[in-house]
C-alpha cells in the first residue's frame, strides 16, 4: 500500500506523487465513510459551534484562527466555511447579502414588518428559528416557536434532518392552543418560506414577516433564546442522544417558561407574561412526538457532567 505523508523531512507531496505516478488528489483523498474522519467533523462542528456561540462575528478566517488559538485545531478556511454553511452560521456584520440562509429561489419571500413597529402585548408578533444541536458522534436540529414580547417558548420540536415537516408541527402543535399572532416573523431559510409553512400561516390569516437580507439581528429575539438555551443547558449537560436531548430541552424549557426571570420583563418569567398556568412539572404546552429522531426511543435520565471521553480527546490536526 502506498504511503504519502506530509512531513518536512521528506521531499513535497507533489515530487511523492510525481514519482509514484499518482495525481494529487489522489494522495489527498479521504473517504467520505471513513470513521475518523466523520468524528472528527463531528468535534470540529460542535467546537465552531460554540465559538460563535461566544462571539458570533467570526467568519471563517476569524474561526480558523480561534479554532487553532483557543482548540488546537488547524484546519483550512475552506473547510470551515463548508461546516459554518451546513450549521446555517454567518458572521454578523453590516453587508449588502447575505448567502448562509438556505434559501430556496423558488419560494416566495415576504417583506420585513417589524421595523418601527412597537411591540407591546402578547400573541402580537411570533417568531421561529432553528439552531444546532450537538450530541455524542452526531447532532440534530432544533425549533422553536416563540412569543416575541413575553420571550415565551410556546413549542419546539427535534429533528435530524432540516426538513420542513418539524417545523410544521411545531407551529401546528403552538396554534392548537386556540391564540395565534398577528404577525409571525422568521428568516428566509427553505423551511419557513415553504409552501407548507407559509400556508398554515395564511389559512390562519396571520400576516407573514420575513427578515431582510444582511439584517442580522431582524430576529434577534430567537438569536438570544438560542444564546442563553446553550449555555445554561446543552452545554453543560453534554447530552450523549437524542432521548436525553428531548428529556433535558423538555425540562429546561419548563423552567425558562415559569422559573427564569428577565430583567427586560421587570423580573417576570415568560410564562407568566404570556398567561400560562405556573404549573409544578413540565410546561401545559406539549411538544408531541412529531418528526423527533427521539420518537420512539425511551427516556433517559439527564445529569451534569463533563465533556465525554470522546470528545475530549485530542484532535487530530
Amino acid at each position: 500500500m502506498l504511503d504519502i505523508q506530509s512531513d518536512k523531512t521528506l521531499p513535497p507531496v507533489r515530487r511523492q506523487c510525481e514519482l509514484l505516478e499518482l495525481s494529487r488528489s489522489t494522495a489527498y483523498y479521504q473517504s467520505r465513510h471513513n470513521p475518523d474522519r466523520q468524528a472528527f467533523e463531528v468535534n470540529l462542528l460542535n467546537h465552531i459551534d460554540k465559538l460563535y456561540t461566544a462571539q458570533p462575528t467570526r467568519g471563517r478566517y476569524g474561526m480558523t484562527n480561534a479554532l487553532a488559538e483557543e482548540c488546537g485545531i488547524v484546519v483550512n478556511p475552506k473547510r470551515v466555511r463548508r461546516l459554518m454553511r451546513k450549521l446555517g452560521l454567518e458572521a454578523i456584520y453590516p453587508k449588502r447579502r447575505r448567502n448562509t440562509s438556505l434559501a430556496n429561489s423558488k419560494h416566495k419571500k415576504y417583506p420585513y414588518l417589524l421595523r418601527q413597529l412597537e411591540i407591546n402585548h402578547v400573541d402580537q408578533v411570533w417568531c421561529a428559528d432553528i439552531t444546532y444541536i450537538p450530541l455524542h458522534g452526531g447532532f440534530a436540529y432544533l425549533v422553536a416557536i416563540m412569543d416575541w414580547y413575553s420571550r415565551c417558548v410556546l413549542n419546539w420540536e427535534l429533528s435530524n434532518t432540516m426538513d420542513v415537516s418539524f417545523c410544521v408541527e411545531a407551529l401546528q402543535r403552538a396554534l392548537m392552543t386556540g391564540r395565534q399572532p398577528e404577525i409571525f416573523n422568521t428568516d428566509q431559510g427553505s423551511q419557513f418560506t415553504s409552501e407548507a409553512f407559509t400556508g398554515v400561516l395564511r389559512e390562519n390569516d396571520i400576516a407573514i414577516s420575513m427578515d431582510g437580507k444582511g439584517r442580522a439581528f431582524d430576529n434577534i429575539m430567537v438569536e438570544r433564546l438560542w444564546r442563553t438555551v446553550k449555555y445554561e443547558d446543552v452545554y453543560i449537560r453534554d447530552y450523549q442522544t437524542p432521548a436525553e436531548a428531548r428529556l433535558g430541552l423538555s425540562r429546561y424549557f419548563w423552567f425558562y417558561n415559569h422559573r427564569r426571570r428577565h430583567s427586560s420583563l421587570d423580573n417576570n418569567t415568560p410564562g407568566r407574561m404570556y398567561g400560562l398556568a405556573n404549573e409544578e412539572g413540565f410546561d401545559r404546552i406539549t411538544t408531541g412526538r412529531g418528526c423527533s429522531i427521539a420518537a420512539n426511543a425511551a427516556a433517559a435520565p439527564v445529569a451534569l457532567r463533563a465533556p465525554s471521553a470522546t470528545a475530549a480527546e485530542p484532535l487530530p490536526v
